[in-house]
């Protein structure tokens, strides 16, 4: 197990190229000028240790002198002891819309995003749970199974988009039906269903999922994103826009909120509808849910103790500069029998 403490750092490695194309493109000068102004025997003459081997080496030390220095500043950490702790939380599924309509604009900076923050910042403030994730449009698909790895789920959610269901419309009613499967501990008695959608275009009798749910202990709150007025649907490539869906009629869609399908979700299931417009209300919301349910006790085995790794790799980045420093650009005995790049001296 390790972990990456500054990975921001990483984004040095794009010095790299950068030092390629400048040796190279001085490479190219270099030869400009030299048939400019020099004879190509005589300067053989003048140079006969040259070394092009020599310079492309001391390039390459420097390139990797920066990679070594890069994973320095990131700081990466191995962990070294494994140990077995306790916890106590409870069993949370988010199941995320992912249809078309989630990329209306009505709130900032749409739907899905808003969507996507509203999910993190409560697994931000989250302990001892354990959580799993579910995408749904046209169909629902597992995301996350249940885990206590945060930094993973949040991964995976960040990759969601509404491209991952080709068949649109939402069927909160498979997402309902694919959470019962999620709850891997039977002894669990409390086990939470959060939906964030805006609720429209709903498929099925969504009452009776939600009540055989119930029946099974799994309490239901949805989490309503966009507005009453709604807005349109922008359909964009590479983030530009090309236009706004049309229905059948060729006229634009505008795509609601409906509270009232979310509302009579959670009513059914023991749950509750909250507003999704302000984050932290939501988040308030959420811990003041899960602060009143019973947590249960489980274990598990992580790593507790992390060591630092910099220093190995700012001991090679040291190592390969002074190297490169002492390195001259003539040839040595030994590279001249190798005869490399075809740097012998013709007779």
């Amino acid at each position: 197990m390790y972990q990456l403490e500054q990975p921001i750092y990483f984004y040095i490695l794009f010095a790299i190229p950068v030092i390629v194309v400048v040796f190279l493109l001085l490479l190219v000068w270099k030869r400009k000028v030299q048939k400019r102004f020099v004879d190509k025997e005589l300067l053989k003459k003048l140079s006969p240790n040259r070394s092009l081997f020599k310079s492309v080496l001391k390039v390459l030390l420097l390139c990797l002198a920066v990679a070594c220095l890069s994973f320095a500043l990131v700081n990466p950490k191995i962990g070294t002891k494994l140990e077995t702790v306790k916890r106590e939380g409870v069993d949370i599924v988010f199941a995320l819309d992912v249809s078309k309509s989630m990329l209306a604009e009505d709130i900032a900076p749409n739907r899905l995003e808003k969507a996507k923050q509203l999910i993190i910042q409560v697994i931000n403030g989250l302990a001892g749970d354990r959580i799993g994730i579910i995408g749904y449009a046209g169909s629902a698909f597992p995301q996350v199974p249940i885990t206590s790895d945060f930094s993973s789920a949040k991964l995976f959610l960040n990759g969601m988009n509404t491209d991952m269901v080709s068949s649109q419309g939402t069927a909160i009613t498979q997402a309902i039906e694919m959470a019962q499967t999620f709850y891997d501990d039977e002894e669990q008695t409390n086990r939470v269903l959060f939906i964030i959608s805006d609720g429209e275009d709903h498929e099925g009798n969504v009452s009776e999922y939600a009540e055989e749910a119930a029946e099974k202990g799994i309490r239901i709150f949805t989490i309503g994103v966009g507005t009453l007025e709604g807005g349109p649907i922008p359909i964009k490539e590479n983030g530009v826009l090309q236009y706004y869906k049309r229905d059948q009629n060729n006229e634009q869609v505008i795509t609601r909120l409906s509270e009232e399908t979310l509302k009579e979700i959670a009513n059914t299931a023991n749950g509750d509808y909250i507003d999704g417009t302000n984050t932290k209300v939501v988040v308030d919301q959420v811990k003041a849910i899960l602060n009143g349910m019973d947590k249960k006790e489980f274990e598990a085995k992580q790593f507790t103790d992390f060591k630092d790794q910099f220093q190995w790799f700012l001991a090679g980045a040291l190592f390969l500069l002074v190297l490169d420093v002492f390195l001259l650009e003539r040839q040595t005995a030994w590279l001249k029998k190798l005869n490399l790049f075809n740097e012998r001296e013709k007779q």
